[in-house]
């Protein structure tokens, strides 16, 4: 061995090596002990949240709405039934409303919430625990009391999907079981078209924030 080599071997092993290692240990490190993150991926605009600046009971509502959310963006946005949703769905002002909410309105009320909770010194005790002025509840209550107006609007809209859904599955069998009655029908152009004013009659009245109780309704129509 060379004394090049030599010297070579030497530096990897007790600089690059045990430098290396120093890295990795301090990534390990902080790794470790970073505060664990939240993410709502059907809600974007929340962001990363720490999971300490957030009560139990508001995750648990949060998780809830971006559950329900994510169904009914596509229950009301995916139109045209192909399983997503592009420039080929019709835009209504359900989904409109649902977008409003979960894009705006959610992230902004937990935005509020997390600087009651960023004011105190203490952990945010007086976000949980101190009424707002001219109120009766506290700085949490008052976010949980947004979320749950949401949360009940959602199933609200999800509630009244299944029924029009169910509608539309007793129209086709009233309609299957015409055709099977009257077999030797020469034409069947009459169940046909009842078919599709039963089914016309279900769909007509689009859902709407007009349709089930909406407590943004006037601000999201701006």
């Amino acid at each position: 061995m060379t004394q090049v080599t030599a010297m070579l071997v030497m530096f990897v092993l007790y600089g690059v090596l045990p430098a290396a290692g120093l890295y990795l240990g301090y990534r390990g490190i902080k790794k470790v002990t970073a505060p664990k993150m939240l993410e709502y991926t059907a809600m974007p605009q929340l962001g990363y949240i720490p999971e300490k600046s957030l009560p139990v009971e508001v995750k648990s509502a949060l998780e809830q709405l971006n559950r329900k959310g994510k169904k009914l963006r596509l229950i009301y946005g995916d139109t045209n039934n192909d399983g997503k949703i592009d420039d080929k769905d019709t835009v209504t002002e359900t989904y409109i409303m649902i977008q409003n909410l979960m894009d705006r309105h959610i992230p902004q009320a937990v935005a509020d919430y997390r600087r009651l909770h960023d004011l105190d010194v203490a952990d945010g005790a007086r976000a949980d625990t101190t009424k707002i002025k001219h109120s009766d509840v506290t700085g949490k209550q008052a976010l949980l009391e947004v979320l749950k107006t949401i949360n009940t609007q959602f199933d609200d809209l999800l509630n009244a999907s299944y029924h029009q859904d169910g509608q539309k599955l007793l129209a086709t069998n009233r309609y299957l079981q015409t055709r099977f009655d009257q077999p030797n029908m020469d034409s069947t152009m009459q169940p046909l078209s009842n078919l599709s004013k039963e089914t016309e009659a279900i769909e007509s009245p689009t859902l709407s924030s007009t349709d089930v109780k909406n407590p943004v309704a006037e601000d999201i129509k701006r």
